[in-house]
């Protein structure tokens, strides 16, 4: 099973399917698991798709569409990037947003600012020595068992709690934070479990808020607090909502990534002895991975009346921005379905385009790197376990949930 619900008169399309052109569903069973041959037929048939479900928007496929729109910020806002409307109601639980990605210029600008040094090369290489000691340290909790579930037990432990050093958060949240961010992003058509999500979320945040008011600790949290734009001090909400972002944005997206990485690796002995053999390849086939598995779609709402590839679009619409079918687009990309660890020319979208690229990148590029070495290091031999079930989430970030792998059974150092 996959682990979406959909609401009560919404029938997933799957093998029900009449037209992926205008009636797409993103939470449909048939498009998380296998979404691939859908953009390969919507791009000969019909480029940009539209639906009605879940608020209605469009599915811009083509590499070339998908950038322009993301480089357009005249027609195009990013005052809610969400796959699907917001509660009416949530608006007030994040009254400034989640600047600097829900910021349109030139409050973006300043906002961003604030985030960049903490995720700067020099900062990341700071955070790389503890994300390969946790790295280690769940691999020697698994080598002795001969299977393990690499999403939940691996991939999923890591980010929140590379992000949870940086809030300055203790680690034993780091199942409470997941819960949140799970909640917020793969059920963001279950509207009360999201809204019960940052509602919790929220309230946290603020009391943390409140707890290092004055504080000198280099924690985000606290050095937010100490910061002043413009000669006065950063609006509380719009550092809470920045806090937000780091957390929501930061765990779900590349826990995704690094899954995706194990799952290609668990299913293609070629590539995972290739890079056994050849660890210096590792960073070349992070970007290929991250290319053919892109996990986050973003949305944009069109700020006036504009056309796009012949698709008039109004004032209001919700477009969804596809990085993952751009990516995938052979146009911009030889063989685009096919995974080759050593391509190099890549310039895929997978941290998305334009004055909104991912801020975490560097981060996202490390922790994804250093998860594959430390695997592949103590686990070189793993495939999945044919006892075991597969299972993808999907909607804003696509990627595997559980990967039930099995292994030589090894002895921990």
């Amino acid at each position: 099973m996959l682990d979406n619900d959909f609401d009560e008169g919404k029938q997933p399309m799957g093998d029900h399917l009449t037209n992926w052109a205008n009636d797409y569903d993103i939470f449909d069973p048939a498009y998380i698991e296998d979404p691939f041959p859908i953009w390969d037929d919507l791009r000969d048939a019909c480029p940009i798709a539209h639906t009605n479900r879940w608020g209605g928007s469009w599915l811009p496929t083509t590499y070339a569409d998908v950038t322009a729109i993301a480089r357009d910020v005249e027609h195009f806002s990013s005052r809610n990037v969400g796959v699907v409307p917001p509660p009416d109601d949530e608006d007030g639980q994040l009254p400034a947003g989640i600047p600097p990605i829900s910021a349109d210029p030139p409050e973006h600008t300043w906002t961003r600012r604030l985030l960049l040094p903490w995720f700067s090369k020099d900062r990341v290489a700071e955070y790389e020595i503890a994300t390969r000691e946790l790295c280690r340290r769940l691999v020697d909790d698994l080598v002795e068992q001969g299977h393990a579930d690499a999403a939940v037990g691996y991939a999923q432990q890591i980010p929140v709690r590379v992000i949870g050093i940086m809030l300055g958060v203790p680690e034993d949240m780091s199942d409470t934070f997941t819960g949140w961010v799970r909640d917020v992003l793969e059920f963001a058509h279950d509207v009360e479990r999201r809204s019960a999500a940052r509602t919790e979320l929220v309230t946290y945040f603020l009391g943390e808020m409140e707890a290092r008011r004055g504080s000198d600790a280099p924690d985000l949290i606290s050095t937010l607090l100490r910061t002043e734009h413009e000669g006065a001090p950063v609006p509380d909400a719009h550092i809470l909502g920045t806090v937000a972002l780091t957390l929501v944005a930061g765990v779900d997206t590349t826990w995704s990534g690094i899954g995706s990485a194990l799952w290609h690796l668990a299913t293609h002995a070629d590539d995972r002895q290739r890079l056994v053999a050849h660890p210096d390849l590792i960073p070349t086939a992070v970007e290929e991975l991250l290319r053919a598995y892109s996990p986050v779609t973003m949305a944009r709402i069109v700020a006036s009346d504009v056309e796009v590839g012949g698709c008039p679009m109004r004032e209001g619409d919700r477009v969804l921005l596809n990085f993952p079918a751009a990516n995938r687009d052979p146009d911009a990309f030889p063989n685009a379905d096919v995974v080759q660890i050593d391509r190099e020319i890549n310039r895929h979208v997978a941290f998305g385009a334009g004055i909104h690229r991912c801020a975490g990148s560097n981060l996202a590029r490390m922790e994804m790197r250093v998860a594959v070495e430390e695997w592949l290091a103590r686990i070189p031999e793993f495939e999945l376990d044919p006892n075991g079930q597969v299972t993808w989430a999907g909607g804003q970030v696509r990627g595997p949930r559980t990967i039930p792998v099995v292994f030589p059974v090894l002895q921990a150092p």
